[in-house]
């Protein structure tokens, strides 16, 4: 296969620091209604819409799973002339349109390198192994997990994710079961301040009804429940009832906005939650996309309580399929000084076609009041059969 000549590295670095010179797409942005797109990170469950659209690609939710590793349509392909075609050489059990799709998540280390004064809450993964399932049928999609707790969590199998949607129309849908409720921007390292300080973060789903609303431009998903999965499950006082907002525009083919908003209500010694953000996305070029995010939470506590979040995560497709990513996050308190932590995140992602990923991301957080750092490791393997 023949490709036209990519620009050098560094012209495309140099767009970094003037996007907002590039012009944006006049073509309103197509909501592909792929459901467990081979190439997508596992974020697919979390911001789904079964009446459209609402993956979190790099794109927005604009471009089809071909172009996530090119730098545009040509040579998206396969090419003719290999024997068995790119997509076959791996985990090609499934085919693209089977009613029914799987999926492994398989994350072999989220190791702490290295940790200075008192140890900090454990931020391992509940699950080692994660065998994902979907079945659509006619306007009826199922959807389910399965995996292996590492042995300090107890061991066992367990499902964080399992629920049924409803297509009631080619805009509106329905779903009910567990699931992460949709919230603002679920950057690639899964760990992400802009969800992990909400009690939104990888292992905090929510048993409740999501109502979903799509057309080629917005996406508007609206959820409520009673409360954490876990807290429910555990038959603890801690799950408060819980509704969230999440509104989606795409304002061209490669920009987007987000407006977000959330309510837990007060459980137990735990006081009720209001929290309200907005995300901005834009890829000027098919290689370079770049996320925003800012986040304000009020917790009703005697005296007042605000956090903020401001994040922004960059990356850059130095080679095909191989993108680089820089993302710097801050947390801070208007009551509290300890609470401010400053995190640098560095990784790798790579997309080499559509059966499998690898999600590579390196920590580095400082906590100004009393000057503790951290760093932590985390690497993840997809496969999707």
């Amino acid at each position: 296969m023949i490709s036209s000549p990519r620009p050098c590295f560094a012209a495309r670095l140099a767009v970094i620091v003037l996007p907002l010179l590039a012009a944006w797409g006049a073509d309103p942005a197509s909501a592909e209604p792929t459901f467990l797109s081979k190439q997508y990170p596992r974020c697919t469950a979390c911001h789904y819409s079964e009446s459209g659209g609402g993956l979190l690609t790099p794109y927005g939710r604009s471009l089809s799973r071909e172009e996530i590793s090119t730098f545009g349509r040509q040579g998206a392909g396969l090419d003719p002339q290999a024997p068995a075609g790119e997509e076959g050489a791996f985990f090609g059990l499934v085919g693209n349109d089977s009613p029914l799709q799987l999926g492994i998540d398989f994350r072999p280390s989220h190791v702490r390198v290295k940790t200075a004064g008192r140890p900090q809450r454990n931020r391992t993964f509940p699950m080692v192994l994660d065998l994902q399932a979907a079945w659509r049928r006619d306007r009826w999609t199922a959807y389910g997990t399965v995996g292996a707790q590492p042995r300090s969590a107890g061991g066992g199998m367990v499902s964080y994710e399992h629920w049924v949607a409803y297509r009631a129309t080619d805009s509106v849908s329905v779903r009910g079961g567990r699931f992460l409720a949709a919230y603002g921007v679920r950057f690639a390292d899964h760990t992400s301040f802009t969800r992990e300080r909400l009690d939104l973060a990888q292992d905090d789903q929510i048993y409740g009804i999501e109502v979903d609303v799509s057309t080629d431009r917005t996406l508007l998903q609206v959820s409520a429940g009673p409360g954490r999965a876990e807290s429910l499950l555990a038959a603890t006082r801690e799950g408060a009832w819980t509704s969230t907002g999440r509104f989606q525009f795409d304002l061209g083919t490669r920009t987007v906005l987000v407006g977000s908003a959330i309510h837990r209500g007060a459980a137990g010694t735990a006081p009720s939650r209001t929290g309200g953000g907005l995300s901005f996305g834009y890829a000027p070029a098919a290689w370079l996309t770049t996320w925003t995010h800012a986040d304000v939470q009020y917790q009703e506590l005697r005296t007042s309580s605000r956090s903020y979040i401001v994040a922004n995560q960059t990356s850059v497709e130095a080679l095909r399929g191989l993108w680089l990513r820089v993302s710097p996050q801050v947390r801070w308190t208007d009551t509290d000084p300890r609470g401010e932590i400053r995190r640098m995140v560095y990784g790798l992602d790579f997309y080499p076609r559509t059966h499998w990923h690898i999600n590579v991301s390196y920590y580095r957080d400082h906590l100004p009041f009393n000057g503790q750092r951290e760093q932590t490791l985390l690497a993840q393997l997809h496969l999707y059969l």
